[in-house]
């Protein structure tokens, strides 16, 4: 994986099924800069995502994901370019190490980075994870096991959480 800092340009982007609704990929220069859910709260400008394209990112992202939902595949081998500051890059970073199908609360990971006191930045980070599902904010819990926010909707982190631990659901759209 490769994580720069930098904002995307060369951006395009596609659009895939999922069970859990449309996602929309969003590349730049040659990496995965974004995965957004439909309403997805803190999503860039449509215009930002530039056209419409077939890249070989998406195509390994696609398989990647398809293997996942099938649960076939726990985790993802992918070059992303997740743009924010450097402490949003640190909290992103360790949120690729939470397990699949476990959670941790925002101040076990605030101390996980050594900043116990941080759970509130490390929160606001977290919701600002550009790449949703294969960095997977959507592991993170409040301190009383509450869903507490999430990008592309409460009900999306719920439904992603139950097919980790593998409760057998429906689709979500």
């Amino acid at each position: 994986m490769t994580t720069l800092g930098a904002s995307p340009v060369n951006a395009a982007h596609t659009v895939i099924d999922s069970p859990c609704g449309p996602l929309t990929l969003v590349a730049a220069d040659g990496a995965l800069a974004g995965l957004y859910m439909t309403d997805h709260r803190h999503q860039p400008p449509l215009e930002t995502f530039g056209p419409r394209s077939d890249l070989m990112i998406f195509d390994r992202a696609a398989e990647q994901l398809t293997a996942y939902f099938a649960g076939e595949s726990t985790t993802f081998d992918l070059d992303l370019h997740a743009a924010g500051t450097p402490f949003q890059q640190r909290v992103w970073a360790a949120l690729r190490t939470i397990p699949y199908g476990e959670t941790i609360t925002y101040g076990e990971l605030a101390e996980s980075l050594g900043q116990p006191t941080a759970s509130r930045a490390v929160g606001l980070a977290n919701g600002r994870n550009p790449i949703s599902i294969i960095v997977p904010c959507h592991r993170v819990i409040g301190a009383n096991g509450s869903m507490t926010g999430y990008g592309g909707g409460i009900s999306r982190k719920q439904w992603l959480l139950d097919f980790e631990r593998g409760a057998v659901q429906p689709t979500l759209l």
